[in-house]
């Protein structure tokens, strides 16, 4: 089974006082990985948890392959979210917490599961009492990716993990994803380890959508600009510098902002070296209200 489309149409979930999402009409394309980005209280959890079916909208549709998925139960084998906090049998062994899920996710690969099992070093005679935070963490994406379910959602799943765990889960993402296509949503604070892994790219910002774009449009954002200091000064004069590095008289900035022709043919008269920039430098920029104005 193949990904599936999700889309959501002026989507608006309150907490009695509490507006978490507020409007928000996107779509996420089957068969791809989009990075869902936010600030904290921006309602990426919120989000996730209406395409999950754990709660209702307030106002607004959800769709998953052009259905409402709450209350469809077959439509919600389909649609698997793992959050940080974990969602496994607290008091159980890990091996009835997969039983569970098993007989949950019509997708379910036991032997994939036990695979990762062994890549987490992960003992499923053991009670997630006795696990380490980022043991918890690596079980939940054991769930996430032996459900290969058609849309799979981690909810910072990864925050637990150490740096040799959280690189053993993208490199194992990204093979299976390859292996076999569906749609993922990927909610992440660690942008810079994330972002080469993104097709898409959704950034909230107090509850709207502020953006939603191809990864490669998203960089088109901005640019970096390397060369003899005094020669990127003249040539960034006027435009919105992000940040600057300087050694010796070398001088990089990142630049944000479209870059029309006019300009790029300064920087290159100029003879200065031009660069993508990262997605988090962009979404820092994006999301601080002065550069909004």
């Amino acid at each position: 089974m193949s990904g599936l489309d999700v889309e959501l149409t002026g989507l608006t979930v309150d907490y009695r006082d509490t507006r978490a999402v507020d409007s928000a009409t996107v779509r996420f394309p089957a068969d791809s990985i989009t990075g869902l980005l936010g600030r904290n209280g921006s309602g990426k959890t919120s989000m996730l948890s209406t395409i999950a079916s754990l709660r209702r909208p307030t106002s607004g549709t959800v769709r998953v392959d052009g259905r409402d998925p709450f209350e469809d139960e077959r439509l919600m084998e389909s649609v698997c979210l793992i959050r940080e906090s974990g969602d496994v049998l607290s008091e159980e062994k890990l091996k009835a917490s997969l039983e569970l899920v098993a007989s949950a996710r019509p997708t379910w690969d036991q032997a994939y599961a036990e695979e990762l099992l062994d890549a987490f070093g992960l003992d499923p005679r053991k009670k997630p009492g006795k696990l380490s935070r980022g043991q918890r963490s690596a079980f939940g994406a054991v769930i996430g990716l032996a459900s290969r379910a058609p849309v799979t959602m981690f909810d910072e799943v990864y925050l637990g993990m150490d740096a040799p765990s959280r690189r053993r889960f993208y490199d194992l993402l990204i093979a299976d994803y390859v292996e076999h296509p569906r749609t993922i949503i990927l909610s992440s604070h660690l942008i810079g380890e994330v972002e080469r892994l993104f097709e898409n790219v959704v950034v909230l910002d107090g509850g709207t959508v502020l953006l939603a774009e191809e990864a490669e449009t998203l960089r088109s954002h901005g640019v970096t600009v390397t060369g003899l200091a005094a020669d990127v000064d003249a040539a960034t004069a006027g435009l919105r510098v992000l940040g600057e590095q300087v050694l010796g008289p070398t001088k990089r900035v990142t630049v944000l902002g479209r870059i029309d022709d006019a300009t790029l043919g300064r920087f290159r008269a100029a003879s200065l070296e031009l660069g993508a920039v990262p997605i988090e430098d962009l979404f820092i920029a994006l999301t601080e209200k002065e550069a909004r104005r």
